[in-house]
């Protein structure tokens, strides 16, 4: 009698556990699918000319992936990449902005050396007056990665 007993919770055990292993991969996967919509979504922005905050945005998201910074990248060299002129001396107000988007890239953890040259370049090409200021920023940005 105690056999048998034995065998009928055990079983009972090993159903519980089985019934409790599906339901743990059902969730996992649908939470891994979930993520990988709501990844996608953010950088898809509108086809109109995109805000340089939404694609600062994108950048300073650390989990965003290496195809999403080359594409944000892209967009900001395409519709943000000439600087305002100089105030005499000193930079442009807007200078700002781009000096915070070169640090942020150089310091995001998916960024690779392509898409930090591409703006490099793509800036001192561009804009030859703040070529100083431009590779100030570059050093900074690049000092915070911490080989």
């Amino acid at each position: 009698m105690d056999i048998a007993l034995l065998i009928k919770s055990l079983a009972a055990l090993s159903g519980a556990l089985g019934l409790l292993i599906l339901l743990y991969l059902y969730f996992f996967h649908a939470k891994k699918t979930k993520k990988k919509g709501v990844l996608k979504k953010h950088l898809h922005v509108r086809e109109a000319k995109p805000d340089f905050n939404t694609l600062l945005e994108v950048i300073k998201d650390k989990k965003a992936t290496t195809s999403e910074l080359r594409e944000a990248v892209d967009l900001l060299l395409k519709y943000y990449g000439k600087i305002p002129k100089k105030l005499g001396l000193r930079a442009h107000p807007e200078f700002e902005k781009y000096s915070e988007l070169i640090l942020r890239i150089c310091h995001h953890p998916n960024v690779t050396k392509d898409i930090i040259l591409k703006l490099d370049k793509e800036l001192h090409r561009r804009n030859p007056e703040y070529a100083l200021e431009l590779d100030d920023s570059l050093t900074k940005g690049l000092d915070t990665r911490g080989f």
